[in-house]
Formats: C-alpha cells, structure tokens, sequence
C-alpha cells in the first residue's frame, strides 16, 4: 500500500522469460499486486512469473498473442475485480525504472490527476540513449497525438509508464481498447470523452547492453498513426453522444 492506496502493478509480457525475473524483483514492496499478463508467449515466460518467490504475484494468459493493448486491459480488468485504488503498467522489458513510480503515484495522492504517464523526453539522457528512429518517430507520433487526443500538454504519448485510478478504469471501455501497438493513443481519447485528468510526470528510460527493440516500422508506427488519426473524429462524435445523452436525462451525471 502506499499512502493509503492499494497498489496493482501489471506486467505485459510477450516472450520476457530472461528480462522478467529482474523486472519483479526491483518493483517496490508496497506493491500490493503485480499481474504479469503473458501475452501468448512461445518462451517460458509464465513459468517464469509463476515460480517468482515475492507474495502477490499473480500470472494471467493469453493462450494466444493479441497485442500488448489487450494484455494491459486484461490486467486492468483483474486490478478493478481486486479493488485496487491503482494500476500502474510496466513493462516486462524491465526499461521502466521502478524508483519512478512514486512520481505517478503522487499526482494521484493528491488528488491531482485521474491518469498519469510518463515522459522520457523530460531528461536529457533520452536523446543520446534512445536508438534514432524510435527518438523520431516518438517524437512525430507526440504532436500528432496532442492534435488529435485532446491533451495539448501532453508529450510522450508512446510512454507506457502509467498509472490509472480504479474510478477511471470503471468509466472507459476496456473492451473497445485498441489491442495492439496504438493503444496509449486510443486510450488517451478515451480517456479525453470520460473527462480524466491526465498529467506527464518524467520518467528515466533504462536501456540495457543487449538491448533491442522488437517495434518495427510495420508492426507499431502504421498502426498508431491509423489510431491516432482516427481519435478526433471518434471522441469529437462520442462527447457530442455524451452530451446528448445527458440532455435526455438531466439527473444523471458522468
């Protein structure tokens, strides 16, 4: 528990048996819950979750891939059936620094934001340790994401370094979540229609020696453009759907 919260932390995984072990073992004690979600992986990636030592680890499966947006939403699903006050993502890969997580947390205690996410580009270190062409097309996919998700403010929108309130996860459609690369851009419109707070706070990458990223031009930039592209028209259809809605009925709130 921290700070009178109930913490769940979910893992997505796909294929992270050799990054898994030191990815749990550095998630802080107060972690109430940790989910690792296997996402169909071919590797031993849930026996690996399953024979970690540390009370509250808890292993979900996919018993086929569908995409780390599906796995996140799948462990949003069990943090809400635990009645965790938050769920907080982080990855397998163990490139999100658990010493960060009081950061998202804070703005939460406090009562200041509903969702809060990550922005590696707050230190300067990102811009000589992230590959290139993942710093450029983070960068491009950022502004366009701020144009079209309803967050000027907001940078980074590929961070998937986040924490959630459990009040939030009950207002948005887990099931409509976009399941694959793409998903903190749909998530991010989804989160503009239900009227969540959403704050950056900066968060330090870790990229390891033997690093490499499996995000392709194929596999993660298409597809987030075709999310992010489609966001302002969707959420600009479904505020105006909410608005109705409460036009028709004027007791009830959002």
């Amino acid at each position: 528990m921290y700070k009178g919260l109930r913490v769940a932390v979910v893992v997505p995984a796909y294929n992270e048996a050799d990054n898994l072990p030191s990815t749990l073992a550095t998630i802080p004690d107060y972690v109430d819950h940790i989910l690792v979600v296997d996402d169909g992986s071919v590797d031993m990636t849930s026996s690996v979750a399953a024979e970690h030592a540390r009370p509250g680890v808890e292993v979900l499966r996919h018993f086929h891939n569908q995409g780390v947006g599906a796995a996140v939403a799948t462990g949003y699903r069990r943090a809400m059936d635990l009645d965790s006050d938050v769920a907080v993502v982080m990855a397998g890969d163990g490139q999100m620094d658990p010493a960060d997580l009081p950061k998202l947390l804070a703005p939460i205690v406090e009562g200041q934001a509903d969702y809060v996410k990550g922005n590696r580009f707050a230190y300067q270190e990102v811009w000589q340790t992230m590959p290139r062409l993942r710093l450029v097309g983070n960068i491009a996919l950022s502004l366009l994401t701020r144009l079209t998700a309803g967050y000027p403010r907001m940078f980074d929108s590929q961070c998937g370094f986040t924490a959630v309130t459990n009040r939030t996860l009950h207002a948005i459609d887990l099931d409509g979540l976009f399941p694959r690369y793409g998903y903190p851009n749909d998530l991010l419109a989804r989160l503009w229609v239900g009227g969540a707070r959403v704050l950056d706070v900066p968060v330090r990458t870790i990229y390891g020696s033997a690093w490499r990223s499996g995000i392709s031009l194929r596999t993660a930039i298409y597809p987030v453009l075709f999310v992010a592209l489609r966001a302002l028209p969707w959420r600009l259809w479904a505020r105006m759907r909410r608005r109705d809605e409460r036009a028709e009925n004027p007791c009830t709130s959002e």
